[in-house]
Order: structure tokens, then C-alpha cells, then sequence
């Protein structure tokens, strides 16, 4: 595990440091003292944590974590600070931890084993999600034809191949599935009739969404950092909300 010190004091900046090496395996690769420099850094390098100080010059660590939170890639922050009034700022931003000067070793210690705990879970549950994803992806290639769904038009039930859905949608108390020529009304929820498709196929990309992941023509970026889905040979434009944009990507591959 790799981290950085942001501290423009050199005192407090090598007793952290020494800190760090005695209670824990962390890696400190690099010190900094000025906030600039440190989100310059960050654009080209990744570190697993940072330990920040609140009052450093160009940038104070404040607006430097409030930065950093906006990154794809969050390293965990530990706010090192003298000052008790930020402390409810700083964990608004998702902070680690808060700790106060002057240090206690034995807290110092205490979230050091913490912060390695957490990060080696974290990384398992990335490695799972990776392998889940792959699994995904082969599985969609070699699905079969002969899976089938029974869909209700007109008060008939009508046998469709789950190849032949392109996308299903929430509208209030029913969900409104489409194939390429045809719009289908089911008299459940969205949640109900994903349940009943191949989770291999389908993925649940938004609350109101479910899309056949075969039948992707486009990917389009769109704002806050989430997308639309394009369909081949379809006039139809999906949404990706931002909280399904992480497993979106891990399943498609990009």
C-alpha cells in the first residue's frame, strides 16, 4: 500500500512519516507541502491514501480533498490537523479518518491497522467484482437461444426467446417491454420481471431500466459522468445512472 504526507511543517511531516513505518507495511512515497503540487502530482501518479494537512499554502486540504473526492479513483484520505472545527467538513467529504495534532501514537496506530484492513478489503472485493464481470462476458457469448419469457399482449400470453427483448421499462405500476417490433405491458415491477430474465443477459442499469447487454450498438457519455445506451436497429436512448456506472463499465469492459 502506497501514501502520500501533505504537511508543510518538517517536524510534524518526518514524525508522520516515522509513524507510519513503525505501525504499518504503508509505503510513503512521497511529501509534499504545497496543495498544488500535490494535485499535479495525482494527475500523473496514484496513491492508495493520503495523509493531509488542512492548513498547507496554494490550496488548503480542504479544497484539495474536495478535488480528490471527484476523482474515479479515490485514494482514502486521513485529514492531520490542529483544528477540531473541520471535522464535520472533512467527513461530508468521505474522509478516512480526522486526526488531531499533536499525535497520539497509540491512535496513529489504531487507524493504521485500520486503514490496511479496510484497503485489503476493498482490493478483495475489486478482484471479485473483475472476476464477476469476466464471468459475465463469456457467459454472454455462449448463452443459448432457448431461454424463454412469456410476455402479454392483448390479453394473450405471447412464448418470446429472451434474445429477442431489447429493453425493458418502469411506467408506475407495470413494466413496458420491447423487442424490436413489438411493445409488451407486464403487470409487475421492474425489479419482478428482471428477476425473471438471465442476469448474464440483462443488466439492471438504472431504477427504471433493464437492458439486453447483446443488443449495445453505442456507449455515449453523458453528464455527471454517467452514460446513454444506443441499441441496434432501435430508436430508443438508455440511461446509466450514476450509481450503476462503476459495474456498467466492469461488465462492458471499458
Amino acid at each position: 500500500m502506497k501514501a502520500i504526507i501533505v504537511e508543510d511543517e518538517f517536524p510534524a511531516q518526518e514524525e508522520l512519516k516515522y509513524l507510519i513505518e513503525t505501525h504499518s507495511s504503508i509505503q510513503v512515497t512521497n511529501c509534499f507541502e504545497d496543495g498544488l503540487d500535490v494535485l499535479k502530482f495525482l494527475q500523473e501518479n496514484d496513491t492508495d491514501a493520503i495523509f493531509l494537512d488542512i492548513n498547507i499554502p496554494s490550496l488548503d486540504g480542504m479544497l484539495l480533498a474536495g478535488s480528490i473526492s471527484k476523482f474515479a479513483k479515490k485514494p482514502y484520505i486521513i485529514f492531520t490537523t490542529a483544528y477540531k472545527e473541520h471535522a464535520a467538513q472533512a467527513f461530508a467529504l468521505e474522509a478516512f479518518d480526522y486526526i488531531l495534532k499533536p499525535y497520539d501514537e497509540k491512535r496513529i496506530a489504531a487507524m493504521l491497522h485500520k486503514l490496511e484492513a479496510t484497503f485489503s478489503r476493498d482490493l478483495n472485493q475489486t478482484d471479485k467484482e473483475k472476476e464477476l464481470s469476466f464471468q459475465k462476458g463469456d457467459s454472454i457469448k455462449g448463452l443459448g437461444t432457448d431461454v424463454r419469457v412469456n410476455l402479454r399482449k392483448n390479453d394473450k400470453i405471447i412464448v418470446t426467446d429472451v434474445n429477442d427483448i431489447y429493453y425493458a421499462m418502469a411506467s408506475e405500476k407495470v413494466t413496458l417491454v420491447y423487442t424490436l417490433h413489438e411493445e409488451y405491458t407486464m403487470p409487475m415491477s421492474i425489479s419482478e420481471f428482471h428477476s425473471t430474465l438471465p442476469q448474464n443477459l440483462f443488466f439492471r442499469c438504472h431504477r427504471s431500466y433493464t437492458v439486453n447487454l447483446s443488443k449495445i450498438s453505442e456507449i455515449v457519455p453523458w453528464f455527471n459522468q454517467t452514460y446513454v445506451i444506443n441499441l441496434k436497429s432501435f430508436n430508443a436512448e438508455i440511461p446509466v445512472s450514476r450509481s450503476k456506472v462503476k459495474e456498467f463499465r466492469q461488465i462492458m469492459r471499458f
